[in-house]
């Protein structure tokens, strides 16, 4: 059911099971970071639920429905703009007392259901409390406190954990054709298929970048400089990337405490950066006094 999926497999065997066994919960609740798979574990639970052809390898009406979105027993609700309103609410609980037309079933996904405005949190609770005996909702999110405690104390609540970097590396190199992933470049997509998937081209600015680090006792600043290159280009990403040097700092630390002084200028440009100081001045004083302290 869930063989294109990589990661939670405990998860995985509770949904399997539960439709295998007809145990269906009237309400979940998928929580986890961004990028570990939940909207798309979400979605083939879902196909699997309205499913009405089990021997027909997903090639009956509902599947085949479902496959080009225009299921109608299926709804998929997710921000508008920044939150998710209560008319977006009210829709999904008119929508939900109607039978179902294909399949035996009807599910609805919220995505990003923290954003939910406390009306529309409020108004789901009296779904949550009475809902029709053929529905199963799914809530998915990154923050559970954002939910609240009634929300969550109707809904079977499932903890997706980040994927193992061996399970993450094995399929970058299956699906994208990465290799040579090295430990450091792992970390930054912190268990994270989606992010993997986002990074997946900016294998060799990284590289650049650890070869950066390694050169800041063996070279000139100029050299240093001219491989500083991707932080000047990577402005919308610099923290992200920032955080990867500190991963970098931190190791080579290990052996040398002067690095450790090194995180703390890039600690410190963070701050600048978020107090709007001049892009490329922040990233010229991180790139010389990372070399001062080191050289």
């Amino acid at each position: 059911m869930f063989e294109d999926i990589i990661g939670n497999n405990q998860i995985k065997q509770i949904l399997t099971k539960s439709i295998h066994n007809q145990t269906l919960s009237h309400s979940y609740l998928f929580i986890g970071t961004q990028g570990i798979g939940k909207n798309m574990l979400a979605m083939e639970f879902a196909k699997n639920i309205l499913c009405i052809g089990k021997e027909q390898n997903y090639t009956c009406k509902s599947c085949i429905e479902f496959k080009s979105n225009n299921h109608p027993d299926f709804m998929y609700v997710q921000p508008d703009g920044n939150s998710i309103k209560i008319e977006q609410i009210r829709l999904l609980q008119k929508k939900i007392q109607e039978k179902p037309i294909v399949s035996n079933k009807k599910v609805y996904i919220i995505n990003d259901a923290e954003v939910m405005t406390s009306e529309a949190q409020n108004c789901l609770l009296k779904t949550l409390e009475e809902p029709p005996e053929f529905a199963t909702i799914i809530l998915i999110g990154s923050n559970e406190n954002a939910f609240l405690a009634t929300i969550k104390s109707r809904c079977m609540i499932l903890r997706f954990q980040a994927i193992a970097d061996e399970e993450l590396k094995q399929y970058m190199e299956m699906n994208y054709g990465m290799s040579n992933i090295s430990q450091n470049y792992l970390s930054i997509f912190q268990g994270s298929i989606g992010k993997a998937i986002q990074l997946k081209d900016k294998q060799s600015e990284y590289d650049k970048l650890d070869n950066m680090i390694d050169s800041l006792n063996k070279k000139d600043l100029l050299e240093i400089v001219q491989l500083a290159e991707p932080l000047y280009k990577a402005k919308d990403e610099i923290f992200e990337i920032l955080e990867y040097i500190n991963i970098l700092l931190l190791n080579y630390a290990k052996e040398n405490y002067l690095y450790t002084n090194c995180i703390n200028i890039v600690e410190n440009t963070k701050k600048r950066l978020k107090q709007n100081g001049n892009y490329d001045m922040c990233i010229d004083n991180l790139v010389f006094n990372m070399w001062e302290e080191v050289s």
